[in-house]
Formats: C-alpha cells, structure tokens, sequence
C-alpha cells in the first residue's frame, strides 16, 4: 500500500529558497570562473611584450600629437578620466592631440605593472610630465591605470584610462 506524505507549505517554501540559492551560487561560480583561468606562461609573456611595446607606442603618439598612431591603439569604445575628473571619448583624446591643446615635452614612464585577467591586461605605472593641456601646466607626477582588451580580431585596444596626480606634501 502506498502512502501518501503531504509536504508543508513552509517546506516546500525552504525548498523552493535553498534551490534558488543553490541555482544562484552556481550562476555566480560559473560566470566568475573565466576570471580564474589562468593564462599559459608562454602566452603571458609574449602578451605582456606586446602590451609594453603597445605603451611605448602609446607614449610616442602623446610626446609626438600624432593623432593616427593613438587612433590605431584606442578602441571605438574609449572611455578615459584625467588626472581633473574629465571625461574623454575617443574622439575627444583624438581631436586635442590634432588641435595641440594636448602637448607633452616629456613622458617617463616608471614602475610599469602588468596583470592580465583573460582577454583584459591592466596596466599600472608612475608617469613623469611635462607639458601643458588646454587647462594649463600638467608637469608633475601621476599614478595612472590604462586597460587593454583583446578585440574579435586578437587586437590588444586600449579600453579605459585613468591617472591621478600625486601631490607631494612637506616637501622643500
């Protein structure tokens, strides 16, 4: 003889709760796990001497305002925050180096990082200035955060910049 067992409304509603915590859990594991995969060694290496060689190129478009070698390197999606908070698209970056309201006399670059993170390489560096922008004298010391993303076509493009300028206090 079969017997028939009622479940609760309470249980089945811990059911119901555990299984969607247990089906979320999953989802996040499983959506946070490219983040995890670690890139071959040989793969890094030759990834980070294309991203050095990308921020040497970089560096040469700004020192020299040329508009066509920082058009192949920024993505159409460029999105960048100056050391003052300002936003700049792509195009605005593109039409200051042409306009000359951007205009380095010197850009040293100094404890260059890189972590890559899949198809994303993060780079981090203290940049030695000197120059003027449209709002003034921009000589001095910065931090600054540039990220690369591999495109469809297996292109490293800049995606995101930020500085921020480091103020020394106390100093003589």
């Amino acid at each position: 003889m079969l017997r028939s067992t009622a479940i609760s409304p309470n249980t089945l509603f811990r059911r119901f709760v555990i299984g969607c915590l247990a089906a979320a859990s999953l989802a996040l594991a499983t959506s946070a796990y490219p983040l995890q995969v670690k890139m071959p060694r040989s793969q890094r290496h030759e990834s980070r001497g294309e991203i050095f060689h990308l921020e040497d190129m970089w560096r040469n478009a700004m020192l020299n305002s040329n508009a066509v070698a920082m058009s192949s390197l920024l993505a159409d999606d460029y999105m960048g925050i100056t050391s003052s908070g300002t936003l700049q698209s792509r195009d605005s970056v593109l039409d200051n180096l042409r306009s000359g309201r951007i205009h380095l006399t010197a850009l040293d670059l100094y404890d260059r990082k890189v972590r890559f993170y899949g198809a994303t390489a993060v780079v981090t560096s203290l940049a030695q200035v000197q120059g003027t922008t449209s709002l003034g004298d921009v000589s001095g010391s910065y931090r600054y955060t540039r990220i690369y993303a591999r495109n469809s076509k297996g292109e490293w493009k800049i995606v995101s910049f930020e500085a921020s300028r480091i103020h020394i206090v106390g100093g003589n």
